[in-house]
């Protein structure tokens, strides 16, 4: 079979023979290698590439399900397994979005919702479908802090203070 060449994760170029080198994926430099020949052969857009193509997106989908967090519909939680794979802490996240800290800090603790541009921004830093960003979640509001099972969702909401009389 043809040689490949692909680009490593550390950046340096190889060529492989693909017989002799498709293997279980074990480390995450063989995981990123693989992606990086994968979107290679996407890419090249060849026929003979099919089954190669069907094969790496099968070991990677296998890595992914055994490695990556499974993540219920909760965007937060998505951002919070994203920053955990890839080493990133609050202040890291704050310079992608470019946003201060304690806006990630409230983002993080769901005292705030997600933007547009934020969304836009995670989406095209990690890779990702922006859907998976764009789903409602609850708040936690001053607002309704002391009232049991209140919430509000990541919409915009025009919320007036209430003085309440007892």
């Amino acid at each position: 079979m043809i040689g490949y060449v692909i680009k490593n994760y550390n950046t340096q170029f190889q060529t492989t023979s693909m017989i002799q080198q498709i293997k279980i994926i074990r480390t995450k430099k063989q995981y990123y290698d693989y992606c990086n020949l994968l979107e290679t052969l996407v890419t090249s857009n060849k026929k003979k590439d099919k089954d190669d193509i069907e094969l790496l997106t099968l070991l990677i989908k296998k890595w992914d399900e055994e490695n990556l967090p499974i993540i219920d519909n909760d965007p937060i939680k998505l951002i919070q397994a994203l920053m955990d794979v890839n080493s990133l802490k609050s202040i890291d996240l704050a310079k992608i979005l470019e946003v201060n800290k304690s806006t990630v800090s409230r983002i993080l603790n769901y005292q705030k919702g997600l933007s547009k541009k934020s969304i836009r921004i995670l989406a095209e830093h990690f890779a990702i479908d922006q859907e998976a960003l764009n789903k409602p979640y609850k708040l936690k509001s001053e607002l309704n802090k002391k009232f049991k099972n209140a919430s509000l969702m990541n919409s915009v909401k025009n919320m007036k203070r209430v003085k309440h009389s007892v």
